[in-house]
C-alpha cells in the first residue's frame, strides 16, 4: 500500500505516490524523475526500454503488438525437458506487465590476486590479474525474486524515458535505490565474482585487491511480463522480457518418463 501522501510532482505539480522506501519517483503524468527523500536534483539518465508485446488486444496508442499468450506457447513447445502437451494443456492465468527500474553500472575493474597453487609438488606461489569491463545490472528494489543474472537486458535498445510510451495497464515500480547505493552494491557483487575467479587459479588466496573506474550510471526501467499458467491443476510462473520477446525464467512441471 501506497502510505505517503501529500507530495506533489515539482515539474507539472500532480500528486505522487509513493511506498515505503522508495527514493526515486516518476510522475505518472509528465515523466519527471526526482530524488524524493533528500532532493537531490535529477542529475543522471533516466532511460526505458519499450515493450513489444500486448494481451487480450491491447497495444500501445493502438498499435498492433504480438500477443505475450504466442510468445509463452512457442516457448512450452520447445525444449526436451518439457511434457509433450504443454502448450495445449495449459492454461494462463495472469499476465502482468510490469515496469522494473534497474541501475546500469558502466565499469572497467582491474583485480589483482597472490595465492598458492597446491595441485603441483612442491606448491607454486602465482600472481594473476583480471581486467574486465562490465555493464552491471542492480534491481532497484530491496525485496525482490527477480533472476537479475539470468537477464541480458537489451541497452541497444533503450531510449529516454516517456510516460506517454507505456501502457495504461502496466504497473511502474520506482527506485528503492540511490546511485551511490546501486554503485556499492555493483563493488560487493563483482569483488565476489572475481574472487570466485581467482580461486579457479591458485587453490588458497594470499592476497587479493580490486579497483573500480566507474564512468556513468544508468536509471532505467525494462519491461518484464510476469506469466502465470496452470498445468493439470497446478500452477507455474514464467517471466517474459518483454523489449526482446525471451524468456527469462521458467517452471516447468515435472517429466514423467514416455511422455517426453
Amino acid at each position: 500500500m501506497t502510505i505517503v501522501q501529500g507530495i506533489s510532482c515539482s515539474t507539472c505539480g500532480a500528486p505522487m505516490h509513493l511506498s515505503p522506501g522508495e527514493i526515486i519517483s516518476t510522475c505518472r503524468y509528465c515523466g519527471y524523475t526526482q530524488v524524493v527523500q533528500t532532493g537531490k536534483a535529477f542529475t543522471f539518465e533516466h532511460s526505458m526500454l519499450l515493450n513489444g508485446f500486448t494481451t487480450e488486444g491491447k497495444g500501445r496508442d493502438g498499435a498492433s503488438l504480438p500477443g505475450i499468450e504466442k510468445t509463452v506457447a512457442q516457448w512450452m513447445s520447445t525444449g526436451f525437458t518439457k511434457p509433450s502437451d504443454l502448450a495445449r494443456s495449459s492454461n494462463l492465468r495472469e499476465r502482468k506487465l510490469v515496469y522494473l527500474p534497474f541501475w546500469v553500472i558502466d565499469v572497467n575493474v582491474e583485480t589483482s590476486y597472490k595465492g598458492v597453487f597446491e595441485r603441483l609438488q612442491p606448491p607454486v606461489v602465482k600472481n594473476g590479474q583480471i581486467k574486465k569491463h562490465y555493464d552491471w545490472l542492480i534491481l532497484a528494489r530491496r525485496a525482490s525474486e527477480f533472476p537479475v543474472r539470468e537477464y541480458d537486458v537489451p541497452l541497444e535498445g533503450k531510449i529516454p524515458f516517456d510516460f506517454r510510451k507505456i501502457e495504461d495497464y502496466a504497473e511502474v515500480l520506482n527506485s528503492e535505490l540511490e546511485r551511490d547505493d546501486a554503485m556499492e552494491k555493483a563493488e560487493e557483487e563483482i569483488t565476489a565474482l572475481h574472487e570466485f575467479h581467482a580461486k579457479q587459479d591458485v587453490d588458497k588466496i594470499l592476497e587479493i585487491k580490486t579497483a573500480f573506474h566507474h564512468s556513468e550510471a544508468v536509471y532505467l526501467h525494462s519491461p518484464i511480463w510476469f506469466i502465470t499458467y496452470e498445468y493439470k491443476g497446478k500452477t507455474y510462473k514464467v517471466t517474459v522480457d518483454g523489449a526482446k520477446g525471451t524468456v527469462i525464467t521458467g517452471d516447468l512441471p515435472p517429466v514423467k518418463l514416455g511422455l517426453l
